[in-house]
């Protein structure tokens, strides 16, 4: 996808959770985030920003609105489209690692891509490439429970970009961090940007929002355009 091109368009997009009583965790919005774009989503708890994130990465549904990932309109296509959709445009980074203990660095990241179109070969190529170039090729035997925290999510994000997705989703990807570590991830969500990956962080670190070129400010599910990013 060239840079610039739309990649996630929002019309009028809402999500409301109603058990018993109504909760607007997102009000409608009008977003588009362009190949090429570094996002940082920030605002306090509760507001709306990992909602906002997971409608993004279809992990959840719109209540009202119009979803476009990649030009295709998801709002009502069946489960099975919406992973595949997921599976082959997405990647995912989380605060939390889960990688499983075990198993070891590689086979962490391969797992990642069993359920894709890929081969036994091919996913083993794909990991080793991905491990790589976030440098923890050198680690790629080691049990998780041996890495650091930033070890393991570099193997983490290694893991969500095996596939080559078009777009990374973090939520939270140094909330687990030190700032030794954090600085490492950080630089490594700044190299994949610059190697032509979209990039959405939902944080709560000023820091981490200072590396986007975009800023989102998120409050009582309202969604606003902010200043306060490096772009």
């Amino acid at each position: 996808m060239s840079a610039g091109q739309p990649v996630l368009e929002l019309t009028g997009v809402s999500r409301t959770y109603d058990d018993g009583v109504p909760v607007h965790a997102l009000h409608p919005v009008d977003l588009v985030v362009r190949s090429g774009d570094y996002v940082t989503i920030t605002g306090p708890s509760g507001a709306g920003k990992s909602t906002l994130l997971n409608v993004l990465g279809l992990l959840d549904s719109p209540s009202t609105g119009s979803y476009r990932a990649a030009g295709v309109e998801t709002t009502d296509v069946d489960e099975r489209t919406r992973v595949t959709i997921r599976s082959q445009l997405f990647g995912f980074v989380f605060q939390a690692f889960h990688l499983l203990p075990g198993r070891s660095a590689r086979e962490n990241v391969e797992l990642s891509m069993v359920y894709g179109p890929w081969p036994v070969k091919e996913r083993r190529k794909r990991a080793a490439e991905a491990l790589d170039r976030i440098g923890m090729s050198a680690r790629g035997d080691a049990d998780p429970r041996t890495l650091s925290g930033g070890e393991r999510q570099r193997v983490a994000i290694a893991r969500a970009i095996a596939a080559r997705p078009a777009v990374l989703f973090c939520d939270e990807p140094t909330g687990n961090l030190d700032s030794v570590n954090t600085a490492n991830v950080l630089s490594v969500l700044d190299e994949l940007h610059r190697d032509g990956i979209t990039v959405v962080v939902v944080t709560h670190d000023d820091e981490v929002a200072a590396r986007g070129t975009r800023g989102l400010d998120v409050r009582d599910g309202t969604v606003l355009e902010s200043p306060a990013c490096g772009g």
